[in-house]
């Protein structure tokens, strides 16, 4: 090998040399920024705590707030209707209930499937009540219970209906004094029944 031959070897393998060492400067580099900038920008993801330093963490903050905001978003989406268009006017009462001594009352509201009741009631003494309703077509005797307490002198929320039928309380009083239920309702039932024991019901009908 002559000395030209010689020199251009070494000068192909300096090349060479220069070629592997940027490799491998920018794959050195590239991790680095994987892991100092992409993984806590973009996953929350800070093995060295630089990121955070440097603020990037808050930008995967933020991409997870906004995916657990959109995920809320589709689950909304898929459960009751948020506008229901009706073309009866909304009706609203106030109506008193005397329950003697150990007696019960219950007054429930007919209404479609999410139709929605604004309810607001308080007892002049402690009472046990149950918030139920019972489905059309249910057999005699069966109701769902929404809300169950042994002793309350009021409540005040919101029902939707999710299933056509009638939808109420049933007060109980235990005391050995009568009580007075003051009970406060708006939305789009059409009629009203109240039930005593040894009674007939009665029926309301709101035109």
């Amino acid at each position: 090998m002559t000395t030209a031959d010689l020199h251009e070897q070494t000068a192909r393998d300096a090349a060479r040399d220069r070629i592997a060492v940027a490799s491998g400067v920018a794959l050195l580099a590239a991790g680095l920024i994987l892991v100092c900038a992409v993984l806590p920008a973009e996953y929350g993801v800070d093995p060295l705590g630089i990121g955070a330093k440097l603020g990037l963490t808050a930008i995967g903050d933020v991409r997870k707030s906004l995916d657990a905001f959109q995920a809320s978003q589709g689950a909304r989406a898929a459960g009751a209707p948020i506008v229901t268009p009706k073309e009866r006017a909304f009706r609203q009462e106030t109506v008193d209930f005397t329950i003697a001594a150990h007696d019960s009352v219950e007054y429930k509201y007919r209404l479609d499937r999410n139709d929605a009741l604004l309810y607001s009631w308080k007892a002049t003494a402690p009472v046990a009540y149950e918030l139920h309703a019972e489905p059309d077509g249910a057999p005699r005797g069966y109701a769902e219970s929404f809300e169950k307490k042994s002793a309350s002198a009021g409540a005040s929320g919101t029902l939707t209906a999710p299933f056509a039928g009638i939808h109420g309380w049933y007060w109980e009083n235990s005391g050995d004094a009568p009580v007075t239920v003051t009970l406060s309702s708006a939305g789009f039932y059409t009629m009203a029944h109240e039930f005593r024991k040894g009674a007939a019901p009665k029926t309301k009908i709101f035109q």
